[in-house]
């Protein structure tokens, strides 16, 4: 392992076929190492956030509410007051003597002007340590409103972006159950865990409904405040993001009987057996069910697959390095860049959990580097060991890439083009051929310092 990789970082990182993975995970950035994780309060206003109809009020310093506008992306079939920032701004006075009337007069104007059909109130780092009363301004505020006020606990200081996922979960389940499930039909699902960047929601919601499935909530991409709380109605849980949403899934199957799959809608393996474990839960209740599936799957892949086959002739042999938020996209991107016939040479995440690493290594190729909460010196002096032709990640790891004289996916937040569904196999297939072919690269001193090597080695032979 390079001299240049912290001592103390050494257990976070793994190689595929070295022996047993033990990978040290989910514990506290390495102070000074400029983790890429966000804190507690980013990774509530991440999974909360694309709720179109809510209001988002953060209780904080103004920053917090910058750092975080329109953070996902989410795209909208209806209201746009996501796209919003609010903030009660609290400045010195405010610390020193408190922040709860703010927070109070704020509410009042903002659901008065806006009229939204619930609230949420984040906590910020500030908040905890002056000790304003979130809950209680909010009770108070929900009486006199009429619409549901939740006090998000995201407190930055209190761990890291997975919490955060753990307090939005709480919120948004305050609000599972208060409404009427009458209608409802079956085959009924809610999608959680997918943001609806570049209408990829919308997509899947295309192939469960010519499946015959109804689709309850959108949890939280392009979702509606009345759709969360009648969710409870609907016969199964489809979690992708397994980080974002899955501890409000296992609250729902312990509360109220509801089961869930965990499944991926990136790449063509991945999707296709979401879809069909889908069709088998229900295949009881609706016998052409499956039919109808493998019918949806087959037309689909009639479309991209003689293209895929064009864009793997360029990319045979080449290498690809992975770093994402949830593990669950990283499995996915190495069977997506196989089909592609590429090799994944580094693969990693920022909230992964053992178990994820376990799968990660059992299905990565021997010597692939695993890396958890990785930094830009580690990422770095792995893209130059691997020789590394694109890296695909999010908007923190693009400068990365372009500084060393590769292509670069986003994956993350920033897209604007779908990347699920089977059409987003195609959409990123055609991404990545163009990023690696493109000319560009020879004009980059390491790139080109390699270009020539292998002309010598050519010529040798």
């Amino acid at each position: 392992m390079s001299t240049t990789i912290l001592e103390e970082r050494k257990s976070q990182i793994h190689r595929a076929g070295a022996g047993p993975i033990d990978l040290a995970c989910n514990r506290e950035s390495l102070a000074g190492a400029v983790s890429q994780r966000a804190c507690v309060f980013c990774g509530s206003r991440v999974v909360l956030y694309p709720i179109a109809d809510a209001l988002h009020l953060v209780h904080g310093p103004i920053g917090c509410a910058a750092y975080t506008w329109d953070i996902r992306g989410a795209l909208s079939s209806g209201p746009e007051l996501h796209r919003l920032s609010f903030s009660t701004d609290l400045r010195e006075r405010d610390v020193i003597f408190g922040g709860e009337r703010k927070l109070a007069a704020a509410l009042e104007e903002l659901v008065q002007r806006h009229r939204p059909k619930a609230a949420f109130v984040y906590s910020t780092c500030i908040v905890g340590l002056i000790g304003d009363d979130l809950k209680a301004v909010c009770r108070a505020a929900a009486a006199r409103t009429g619409i549901p006020v939740i006090a998000v606990q995201s407190e930055g200081f209190k761990g890291n972006k997975r919490a955060g996922y753990l307090a939005a979960c709480k919120a948004m389940f305050e609000l599972v159950g208060t409404g009427d499930t009458a209608g409802i039909d079956p085959a009924s699902v809610n999608i959680f865990g997918d943001f609806n960047l570049a209408g990829e929601t919308w997509i899947i919601r295309d192939y469960l409904r010519r499946m015959g499935v109804e689709v309850v909530a959108n949890v939280t991409g392009d979702g509606r405040v009345d759709d969360i709380r009648r969710c409870h109605g609907a016969a199964l849980n489809l979690v992708q993001c397994s980080g974002a949403t899955l501890e409000l899934a296992r609250m729902m199957q312990e509360k109220y009987g509801t089961s869930y799959l965990r499944v991926s809608y990136v790449g063509i393996e991945d999707m296709a057996d979401s879809l069909y474990r889908t069709a088998e839960f229900f295949q009881n209740s609706d016998p052409g069910i499956l039919v109808r599936t493998q019918a949806l799957v087959r037309s689909e892949l009639v479309k991209i697959l003689p293209e895929l086959s064009r864009l793997r002739r360029d990319l045979e042999g080449r290498k690809a390095a992975v770093y994402v938020g949830g593990a669950f996209k990283a499995f996915s991107l190495i069977k997506a860049f196989r089909h592609l016939g590429m090799q994944v040479a580094i693969v990693g995440s920022q909230t992964g959990t053992p178990e994820d690493y376990e799968e990660l290594a059992a299905i990565s190729d021997p010597g692939t580097i695993i890396v958890d909460d990785a930094n830009p010196l580690e990422l770095s002096e792995f893209i130059k060991e691997k020789g590394v032709d694109i890296f695909v990640g999010g908007i923190k790891e693009r400068p990365i890439a372009y500084k060393l004289g590769i292509g670069f996916c986003d994956h993350n937040h920033e897209r604007k083009i779908a990347m699920e569904g089977f059409v987003g196999m195609l959409n990123f297939g055609l991404e990545v051929h163009r990023s690696v072919t493109s000319p560009v690269w020879r004009f980059m001193p390491r790139r080109a310092a390699d270009s020539a090597d292998r002309s010598k080695e050519v010529e040798a032979c």
